[in-house]
């Protein structure tokens, strides 16, 4: 049990680190966030959090109430216990799917344009000058994928409620 409770701290600070960064939250909400990903369907408690991330109570009080605010953490009670099981809003994660469905869909619009504009250019140009489009090819061919891909993501997650 000392490997996985290693592995998890080492992966809390790492998707904590990325949680950050994407998500532009303060340092101890992302770690916060990242323990209760890791900690899964069990939920976790305010104790927890303040032994296994090592900070103060008021602390991790004031950003697991900004991480509800923003409706990343919700949390459920047991009966006969007072204590308060914090878990991922799944709500939020099918809607940063749907965000990033929609931006994929808008770049793919975007290469789409790009594409386009080059092609009706190079109809003026000589053959040195002509744009190469072989990477908007490519690019809205992989945008495609990644696309349906993540809408399955998406449909899983709504049929399965994992």
């Amino acid at each position: 049990m000392d490997h996985l409770n290693k592995q998890k701290a080492d992966l809390v600070e790492k998707l904590g680190v990325h949680l950050e960064k994407k998500d532009h939250l303060a340092p101890v909400a992302a770690r916060i966030l990242s323990y209760v990903i890791l900690t899964g369907k069990l939920g976790t408690t305010f104790e927890d959090l303040v032994n296994d991330l090592c900070a103060s109570k008021s602390t991790i009080s004031t950003h697991l109430s900004h991480l509800q605010d923003l409706k990343k953490i919700s949390y459920f009670t047991k009966t006969g216990d007072r204590k308060k099981y914090y878990i991922i809003n799944r709500d939020t994660m099918l809607q940063g799917i749907s965000n990033m469905v929609e931006e994929w869909k808008n770049e793919k619009e975007l290469h789409l344009e790009i594409k386009a504009y080059k092609e009706e250019t190079n109809k003026t140009l000589e053959e040195e000058n002509k744009f190469e489009l072989g990477f908007h090819d490519s690019f809205i061919g992989f945008l495609d994928g990644a696309i349906s891909s993540i809408i399955k993501l998406k449909e899983t997650v709504i049929n399965n409620k994992h």
